[in-house]
């Protein structure tokens, strides 16, 4: 557990040192979603109707493009392969990354979300579910893609590959995570949605750190 805290705090102030990476995340997710009234028009009715999906889709292409960055910058240095030599599993290596990557990016795209769920006119029930739909997913597409940014290691072009690789692994989340908002918005209970939401990210921690060393491995030699 101490390596497993000493390497999540290294990662964090990493990123807080080069806050350029998590500056980009917020703002691609801010100003697509303000750029979408403009698009559609600002008829209440349609812009509640469409914020879910909104605010789901561009939060997980926000989160697509920090991917690339995940490993990329501990094979250029060279402690790739120290974490790959090191007595700790290195699934829970990756298990502090991924919850480092999830720190920078997917909490603060949760709590922007409530802000411009406003702009989309979605009243405070919608609201509440989606920040806890946002709670259960976000990890899910941090640990789905830290798969993905593991077999991209070396690649030409590594965030067009990560995202092929990863974007259709997270349908399910989106779908779910749209579900849950929706049946708030509809006045029924979003809890099936949130449980399903929930079992994936079990098995999400269960099977992509997992995954994700066997790629590591394979990177390094």
């Amino acid at each position: 557990m101490t390596a497993f805290a000493e390497l999540c705090r290294r990662d964090l102030r990493l990123a807080l040192r080069q806050g350029a990476d998590a500056a980009m995340v917020i703002a691609f997710f801010v100003l697509t979603v303000v750029l979408f009234p403009f698009g559609v028009g600002p008829e209440p009715n349609i812009l509640a109707r469409i914020g879910p999906g909104v605010l789901w889709v561009t939060a997980l292409l926000a989160a697509m493009l920090s991917l690339d960055r995940l490993f990329q910058s501990d094979l250029d240095d060279g402690s790739l392969e120290q974490l790959v030599l090191t007595p700790e599993p290195l699934s829970t290596m990756v298990l502090a990354k991924c919850l480092a990557h999830w720190l920078t990016t997917g909490l603060p795209l949760t709590l922007v979300a409530p802000m411009l769920a406003l702009l989309l006119n979605m009243d405070g029930e919608g609201m509440l579910v989606l920040i806890g739909s946002l709670l259960l997913g976000t990890p899910v597409l941090s640990l789905l893609g830290a798969v993905g940014a593991a077999l991209a290691l070396g690649a030409r072009r590594v965030g067009a590959l990560v995202a092929l690789l990863v974007l259709p692994l997270t349908i399910p989340v989106l779908i779910f995570g749209v579900a849950a908002v929706d049946a708030a918005l509809a006045d029924l209970s979003p809890r099936p949605h949130l449980l399903l939401l929930g079992a994936l990210l079990l098995a999400a921690l269960a099977l992509c750190p997992w995954a994700t060393a066997a790629a590591l491995r394979q990177a390094v030699e």
